[in-house]
């Protein structure tokens, strides 16, 4: 039988943000997909997770990824690891949209395990 665990879940709900959109694909125990996207000349806060890691896969674009004190760019059918508790940030240096993969992996997913440190669009968070 190919059947999903009883845990998985087809969400496919669109959030919009200021800088783009992510949908959830996918969402099980420990663990959810999302396609984001990021707008030409746009970028996520600058944020850490206290609870989950994150691999990030170009679908398209390019992505400027901060990580941790590293700097890299990425381009289709590249990836890269951001590990819990590590500072990171994704951008948009493109003229076209921005679109990856990400899978997240950890105890806990919900979107206010979310610290921002630096965000363009002045979001505070709810403490």
């Amino acid at each position: 039988m190919n059947a999903l665990p009883e845990s998985s879940q087809n969400v496919s709900a669109t959030t919009i943000r200021p800088w783009g959109s992510f949908t959830v694909l996918e969402e099980g125990k420990g663990y959810k997909i999302k396609r984001i996207e990021v707008k030409p000349g746009h970028r996520l806060s600058l944020q850490m997770h206290h609870h989950r890691s994150e691999h990030w896969i170009v679908v398209s674009g390019t992505a400027k990824v901060i990580c941790g004190d590293q700097e890299i760019m990425l381009s289709s059918n590249q990836s890269t690891y951001v590990p819990q508790c590590t500072a990171h940030r994704l951008a948009n240096p493109g003229v076209i949209p921005l679109i990856i993969i990400e899978v997240q992996n950890g105890e806990y997913l919900g979107e206010d395990d979310i610290v921002r440190f630096h965000d363009d669009y002045a979001r505070v968070e709810n403490k």
